[in-house]
């Protein structure tokens, strides 16, 4: 009598289950804010010694970051077990993760690291790589890493923050600059990366890291197409230090080519690729410019769901067919099986919070939540930094990836200064 293997065991449904994992987690998590146990929200910023040890330090602040430990060690526990890792090394591993990510937003919140609108992720990517690259990890510890785990449940949380109601409010004009840009880079980056011969997988990554939203895209892609992480890691890196000088230059740009802070405040949000550079450089021009440099990267933002789930659609058409199915196109069946289930948890959680709870509501629960949604990025990118060697990042062959990115980009800068005028002028 023969027998088959069960399709629950496989590692293709496994992955799917981890998918799901993180749809159920991110609900609990949002669940437990609208039942009155938020997140809790320490202090990291600080001007001086005396605030740093006075306000990040102070007892209370302490308990604060405990609780935030408890918090973050129980989800990503269940998370563990959900998903078949060792609980026991899990619990061993974690906290290593958690104090490196705790340094990093520490040095985040310094004087100097907000003044140049540095963000906490690429301190703990830089906390991990150091770690990884000069001390090394031991094989369990490397095993117990749940990257795309703490990257997908940020990703659920993302949507929290991306009210439909605020964009449709500020006018059409935010979204038609972000439609425009978004597929005009987006196919440009991809034109630049094929003709430079850069894989597939860099492909997908840099075209959406550059025309949607930056990490947050870049960490998109990854997950639908189910991406290496050093490939992911060596985008991000790309994404935050190309984001410094633009940060820092485009203002003043800005300032001697003429434009108004309508104008200004459009190219900045269209442009540059993280939320904390474009805030920071918004803040530069003046109020008007940071409103609106906000609208149109939270339109961005909007579309990332969108973008992940035509992504995950083309990556199955086009790329890697398993070898067990049939030659020609894949099933809807199949499609569904590879599709990202973090995008429904995302869409799912933008939903909710544009149209079905209260403005009184969602506002009490943005400041937990989007603390929550920081500390899981944080959290991956420091698993991201401790697998990933010096050598893997700067090697060679990713000189044509880096050119790449770099040439998307300049484009980037000039379409978009050329639709925000027409749009906001």
């Amino acid at each position: 009598m023969s027998t088959t293997v069960s399709p629950v065991l496989t590692r293709r449904a496994f992955t799917l289950h981890e998918d799901w994992v993180v749809v159920v987690l991110g609900g609990l998590l949002i669940g437990l804010s609208l039942l009155g146990l938020p997140f809790a929200v320490p202090v990291f910023n600080w001007n001086n010694t005396a605030e740093l040890t006075g306000k990040v330090f102070s007892a209370a602040n302490l308990q604060l970051i405990l609780a935030q430990f408890v918090y973050l060690a129980a989800v990503a526990g269940i998370g563990a077990r959900l998903t078949g890792k060792s609980v026991r090394n899990f619990a061993l591993g974690f906290p290593l993760v958690y104090l490196l990510t705790l340094l990093a937003l520490i040095v985040a919140g310094s004087p100097q690291a907000r003044g140049l609108g540095l963000e906490a992720v690429i301190f703990s990517l830089l906390a991990g790589l150091i770690v990884s690259n000069v001390f090394g990890l031991p094989d369990w510890l490397r095993a117990t890493l749940t990257t795309e785990l703490f990257v997908k449940i940020g990703l659920v949380l993302l949507g929290t923050s991306v009210i439909f109601g605020d964009i449709l409010k500020a006018g059409s004009l935010g979204l038609v600059q972000a439609l425009v840009v978004v597929l005009s880079v987006w196919y440009f980056a991809f034109w630049t990366c094929r003709k430079l011969k850069v894989d597939d997988e860099l492909t997908m990554m840099i075209a959406s890291g550059v025309s949607i939203c930056g990490v947050s895209a870049a960490i998109a892609t990854a997950g639908a197409i189910k991406g290496d992480s050093k490939k992911l890691s060596y985008v991000i890196s790309l994404v935050l230090i190309t984001a410094i000088p633009m940060m820092i230059f485009m203002p003043y740009a800005a300032h001697w080519l003429g434009l108004s802070q309508e104008v200004t405040g459009a190219w900045l949000g269209g442009s540059i690729d993280t939320t904390g550079a474009v805030v920071a450089s918004g803040t530069l021009v003046g109020e008007t410019a940071l409103k609106i440099s906000t609208i149109v990267k939270f339109s961005q933002n909007v579309l990332l769901g969108l973008a992940a789930f035509a992504i995950s659609l083309y990556w199955t058409y086009t790329n890697h067919p398993n070898a067990a199915e049939p030659e020609g196109k894949p099933t809807l069946g199949v499609i569904w099986e590879r599709f990202p289930k973090f995008v429904l948890g995302f869409i799912a959680a933008s939903l909710l919070f544009s149209f079905f709870l209260a403005p009184e509501t969602t506002d009490g629960l943005k400041a937990g939540l989007k603390s929550a949604q920081g500390w899981w990025f944080a959290l991956a990118f420091t698993s991201i930094g401790l697998e990933t060697n010096f050598n893997d990042l700067f090697k060679q062959e990713n000189k044509k990836p880096l050119y790449a990115f770099l040439l998307a980009q300049t484009f980037n800068i000039f379409v978009t200064l050329g639709i925000a005028y027409l749009l906001f002028r």
